[in-house]
């Protein structure tokens, strides 16, 4: 047993250190590991066995909306990249170039793709002629470069797994249309099966993607009160089919060109379920993504009889539809109880002789501990039930964690306390002048989340500068 408890002492409070704690339960739950090159990681099966049930679950959700899935190439030669001015400049500072192949020296810098809105461009101008042709609503599941300073497993990593959505339009409002529409994709995937409540709106001039007439944005909000962008979608409007020569002939046999659009989803959005659902054990994750939903832990499994009815058990859940494993391992029981907590599995089954006997067993939550005794004739329908209840809790106790913590300012010296005292969000008017974005940042680290599309009048005048408000916007700082 007292390998038991060092199992669990080994991950920091959260209390105590919370960026600490983050990275025990990412190292302890074995979701990944550094890489031999800094700010690279390596996601081990477990990591990315969380990433393929939000990937496919994703994937679905875009097919119904239309979306069709394509590759395009890595490397984006510098001189298209540089078409768009704007676009360069946002991502200069992150972009790492291939200037060999072999042993020569390229002609040409290529960059690592930091993202791909130039190089679809560049594909689109060759697949698009005819009004008939559109609109192309392309994505791609793949990796991306950024050289970011400073790094941390998952939420912010110089290479990171994504789907970055791609799509042409004939008309301005279809573009939008489509922007608005992936970020509710986005949002009720973030609520429907990660557990994590999201606030959707729109980000400022300053907070907006590099070349975008307009972001849109899913922000959560994390147990130490610091928030997350989650997904962005981003109207571009036709900047870059100038930039690029995207055009097409319209109804009116007129050369037009197209609108565009892109969105994307990370797996820094496993950080998120990470430290909106953990806890000082470890992981707890929603079962709706959980790569095992049940852990069947044998009691006494040298005894006649245990281990066949803990694998009667696993046959039973199996063809319920529940992921299911059986711990049959020569570790202790406590060992093997801790280990379940560590990696967040949402139920634990106990079976042992006397369970047997008494033809049930013990179900255990992961996010509550609460424990059940469980008739063996009501286990198919029963563990199901159980891990829609944890996934509904886990939802309702993130809300109520993001709406304790969202407060209200109507002055500066208000925002300015309610920040240094109180972490989460704030709820403030904005005159929508960049000046008062810049000032309230540098006072208090605190950014501009989003002006949410649920629009509150808090007062008639901006939080900073007194001036008349033009928007309400949630404000935090953020990872």
């Amino acid at each position: 047993m007292a390998k038991d408890k060092k199992l669990v002492e080994q991950i920091t409070s959260m209390e105590d250190d919370f960026a600490q704690w983050y990275t025990d339960v990412v190292k302890k739950a074995e979701l990944c590991d550094y890489a031999g090159v800094k700010g690279f990681m390596a996601i081990k099966p477990y990591g990315y066995a969380i990433w393929e049930n939000i990937k496919n679950e994703l994937d679905r959700r875009f097919k119904e909306t239309g979306v069709q899935n394509v590759y395009m190439p890595l490397l984006i030669p510098e001189s298209l990249l540089d078409k768009e001015k704007e676009h360069v400049e946002g991502f200069a500072p992150e972009v790492a170039w291939v200037t060999m192949g072999g042993n020569e020296k390229l002609p040409e810098r290529l960059c690592v793709r930091p993202t791909s809105e130039t190089v679809f461009c560049d594909f689109y101008k060759n697949d698009v002629t005819s009004y008939r042709d559109l609109p192309r609503v392309y994505n791609q599941w793949c990796s991306v470069v950024r050289w970011e300073k400073e790094t941390r497993p998952f939420l912010r990593t110089r290479e990171f797994l994504w789907q970055e959505g791609h799509t042409i339009h004939a008309t301005a409002e279809e573009a939008k249309e489509r922007t608005e529409q992936m970020l509710n994709v986005y949002a009720d995937f973030c609520e429907q099966i990660l557990a994590i409540p999201v606030v959707r709106g729109q980000k400022t001039e300053k907070e907006k993607f590099a070349g975008a007439v307009a972001t849109y944005t899913i922000e959560a909000l994390m147990h130490d009160g610091k928030a997350l962008q989650s997904g962005t979608s981003h109207n571009f409007g036709d900047g870059f089919a100038k930039a690029y020569g995207v055009q097409f002939t319209d109804k009116d046999n007129k050369l037009k060109y197209v609108h565009q659009t892109s969105w994307g989803f990370t797996t820094r959005i496993i950080g998120a379920v990470i430290m909106v659902h953990g806890d000082d054990s470890g992981l707890v994750l929603p079962p709706r993504i959980a790569p095992i939903q049940a852990d069947i832990i044998p009691i006494q499994q040298n005894k006649e009889g245990v281990l066949d009815k803990a694998n009667e058990i696993f046959d039973t859940l199996k063809k319920a539809g529940v992921s299911v494993k059986v711990d049959d391992t020569d570790k202790t029981p406590g060992y093997k109880f801790a280990e379940q907590e560590m990696r967040g599995i949402p139920v634990r089954i106990e079976i042992g002789p006397k369970d047997i006997a008494n033809n049930q067993c013990v179900v255990c939550r992961r996010d509550t501990r609460e424990k059940y005794t469980v008739a063996l004739d009501e286990i198919a329908t029963r563990i199901p039930e159980i891990l829609e209840e944890i996934q509904k809790d886990m939802y309702d106790r993130a809300l109520a964690h993001r709406e304790s913590h969202t407060y209200t300012a109507t002055n500066y010296e208000e925002f300015v306390k309610t920040i240094n005292e109180k972490p989460g969000f704030i709820k403030a008017m904005w005159c929508g002048d960049r000046a008062c974005e810049d000032k309230i940042k540098e006072d208090t680290g605190a950014t501009a989340r989003c002006m949410p599309f649920a629009q509150e009048n808090l007062s008639d005048v901006c939080v900073c500068c007194g001036k008349p408000a033009k928007k309400m916007v949630y404000w935090g700082r953020a990872y």
